[in-house]
């Protein structure tokens, strides 16, 4: 005879039920998987804590929940700014990798970066937030949180967290990030790009690229990527043909194309050095369109980055 299921029992699929929610609302405010996770366990631990009224008092607990998430990523974000002072280099957010071609998965980041909000161009301008427009921006914006529970998340006045929504709004728009385009014409795009590359076409590799383009990469010291921005169409295309005389013949034919938030890049396996050719680190390599044309490179190749990706041919490492 099946037992009868207790009270913590409901609680706990309650809050399962919620948990993708969560864990989008955790990433898209911190830019890492890890932090989105520890967060959401965080806030079923303070929902389980609570005593039979404090559970009684919750009306809403999709939001409770949303609201305890945010309060938790402030933290993190503040600690996270302290952090950065010693990152070398660019700093990406943590790339979520879709192996592509593969049927759809269900784990919940995959799924929460199919949102626009969630491609790697809108997070990079998130990033340049403070902490507090960050989640005040998000939380309205995004999950329609009510001002007066984001003053209390924020510890702050009503106007003040309204104030801080407006300004990470203005700087959302004066960014511009493009938005996401179909995966066909992305497809397009990058296959001339690494035919011109392969090929050694220079100007080929320029058409492609917008004038104002910009090549970020992340490696914090620990792998071979641009230290510094490098912004220019002819800039970025000589950097490329100088990568293809550093490593062995075939680097470019070792890409396998993947979803990198929801968006068309490539996975470059890592290879060893031989012949004088340097060794190659693993890397994770998106781009952004806007008409036609490549505005933004992100090259990821910490490899703390990366550690939790999955990769083409593997399951979740």
């Amino acid at each position: 005879m099946a037992s009868t299921p207790t009270a913590q029992d409901t609680l706990a699929a309650e809050f399962a039920a919620h948990r993708s929610h969560l864990i989008g609302v955790a990433y898209r405010l911190t830019g890492t998987r890890a932090d989105a996770e520890d967060a959401v366990q965080e806030s079923w631990l303070r929902l389980a804590g609570l005593d039979d009224a404090g559970r009684a008092a919750i009306r809403d607990l999709r939001g409770w929940l949303t609201t305890v998430v945010g309060r938790i990523c402030l933290d993190r974000l503040k600690s996270a700014a302290a952090q950065r002072e010693s990152y070398v280099g660019n700093w990406l957010p943590e790339p979520v990798v879709t192996p592509f071609g593969r049927p759809v998965s269900e784990d919940p980041l995959d799924v929460a970066v199919r949102d626009d909000g969630l491609r790697m161009a809108a997070l990079v301008v998130l990033d340049k937030l403070t902490p507090e427009q960050r989640v005040a921006f998000v939380l309205h914006d995004a999950f329609s949180v009510p001002f007066a529970e984001i003053a209390d998340a924020l510890g702050v006045s009503v106007e003040a967290a309204r104030q801080h929504a407006s300004r990470g709004r203005k700087a959302l728009a004066d960014a511009d990030p493009p938005p996401r385009v179909p995966l066909d014409d992305q497809a397009k795009i990058l296959e001339k790009f690494v035919s011109a590359l392969q090929a050694g076409d220079i100007r080929a590799m320029t058409e492609l690229l917008a004038p104002d383009v910009v090549l970020i990469g992340d490696s914090n010291g620990k792998g071979r990527t641009a230290r510094q921005l490098i912004l220019g169409p002819d800039k970025i295309a000589r950097f490329f043909i100088g990568l293809t005389r550093k490593y062995a013949p075939g680097m470019a034919e070792r890409g396998l194309p993947v979803l990198v938030n929801g968006d068309l890049g490539m996975y470059l396996p890592p290879m060893p050095g031989r012949d004088g050719f340097l060794a190659l680190d693993e890397h994770v390599q998106s781009v952004s369109i806007r008409d036609g044309r490549i505005v933004a490179i992100y090259d990821v190749v910490n490899p703390d980055k990366l550690a939790g990706i999955t990769r083409p041919g593997a399951g979740p490492s």
